[in-house]
Order: C-alpha cells, then sequence, then structure tokens
C-alpha cells in the first residue's frame, strides 16, 4: 500500500534581512506585529520589500521599524500618495519593550530587523537584540562556512 504523500508546508517567509547576521551576533528574538496601511500589504504579497539597513527605535515606550523600503504598486495606489519609507509601528509587549530598551542603553548593543514573515493573515516582524561584529569576526564566519560546504563536499564524494 502506498504511502499518501505529505504535503509541504508553504513559504511564510516575506523578506530575510541576511547583511544583519553578517553584520551582528544576534543575541535574542522577538516576534512583533507591524502596523502597516492597505496598499503596504499588497506589496507584500508580491514581495516587493528591502531590509536592508533596518533597524528598531526604541521611543517614549513605543518601537518603531526604520529604514524599511516597501515600494509601492502602480495598480493598488492610485488615490494615495505612498511613502515608500514611512516609519512603522511595531506591536511588541510592555516586557518585551522594557527589556529591548534596557539592553540597547548598554554600550554595543542594538536592535534590528532580521525577518519579516505571514503568520496567518497577519504580518509579523522577527527583531533581534544585536551586537556588532568586527572585520575579524565577520572573517572567521566566512572562514566557517567555506569549511562546512568543502566538509559536506568531501562526505559526499567519500560516499560515491
Amino acid at each position: 500500500m502506498a504511502k499518501p504523500k505529505k504535503s509541504k508546508a508553504p513559504d511564510t517567509t516575506i523578506i530575510v534581512n541576511k547583511k544583519a547576521r553578517h553584520d551582528y551576533f544576534i543575541q535574542d528574538t522577538f516576534e512583533a506585529g507591524i502596523v502597516l496601511l492597505g496598499w503596504e500589504v499588497k506589496s507584500l504579497r508580491m514581495k516587493k520589500v528591502q531590509m536592508t539597513d533596518t533597524y528598531v527605535l526604541i521611543k517614549d515606550g513605543e518601537a518603531f521599524l526604520l529604514g524599511c523600503n516597501i515600494t509601492p504598486l502602480d495598480t493598488a495606489s492610485t488615490h494615495i500618495i505612498a511613502d515608500p519609507t514611512r516609519t512603522k509601528k511595531l506591536l511588541l509587549h510592555q516586557k518585551q519593550l522594557a527589556r529591548l530598551y534596557a539592553a540597547t542603553q548598554q554600550k554595543g548593543n542594538t536592535c534590528v530587523a532580521t525577518k519579516m514573515y505571514w503568520k496567518g493573515h497577519l504580518v509579523k516582524c522577527q527583531i533581534g537584540l544585536a551586537k556588532g561584529k568586527q572585520d575579524h569576526d565577520k572573517r572567521a564566519t566566512v572562514k566557517d562556512r567555506e569549511w562546512a560546504v568543502d566538509k559536506q563536499r568531501i562526505v559526499r564524494h567519500a560516499n560515491r
């Protein structure tokens, strides 16, 4: 009797900020909701977003996403003047905000956006508490990654 095929879950990831993983050590991550306008949601469905220099600012007990560029669609926003780099409010619990605020006040720590994804019909943003890498740390990370690829290649070749 044949086994039924497992249905693969759809990929809910909109965008991943690879530069944040390259430039920072991510110590802790949080899931935050985002306050968006209708045209922004439509653009996110088409994956028209850039997060390369995106960071989180905590001000007056609220968190804001700065530097996220959501390109408006030509068909979706004809009657609205769209601002692609609009500051977006993040929705977090008070305890999470207090923890992020206390951590970012320490020297060397910052808060960056690492990923944007769908959770049901809602858009969520994964933000990370990060500490900056120095150049030699970045080189070591690249060296480790290249060694892992070479190791897989050696094992694959040995198993033939």
